[in-house]
């Protein structure tokens, strides 16, 4: 499955999506990704095919683990966190080695 693109969802769609959405952009950065689209969204834009990855706090994870693949952040602002869980889906993909 090739990942094109990753959505950033909170509740709103405004705060902390934006957020996650800006430090994806860093690790994909720093893990050397420029193929991948990142976008941030409320939770009611969300749906199956919508994104190749979800990224999201535990609050939304139930929501979204129905629709595809789904990183759920414990801390939503831990940068450590985030680059060790997309690190490690994207080699599980072969995005990365």
């Amino acid at each position: 499955m090739a990942i094109k693109k990753i959505q950033c969802v909170c509740g709103s769609g405004l705060g902390s999506s934006f957020l996650v959405e800006m430090n994806v952009k860093k690790v994909l950065n720093k893990l050397g990704v420029t193929d991948i689209t990142v976008e941030h969204s409320a939770a009611t834009d969300a749906y199956k095919g919508s994104a190749d990855l979800f990224i999201c706090g535990r609050d939304m994870y139930d929501v979204l683990s129905k629709f595809g693949p789904c990183i759920t952040l414990n801390n939503i602002i831990s940068l450590p966190e985030l680059q060790e869980k997309l690190g490690a889906f994207l080699a599980e993909k072969g995005v990365i080695k």
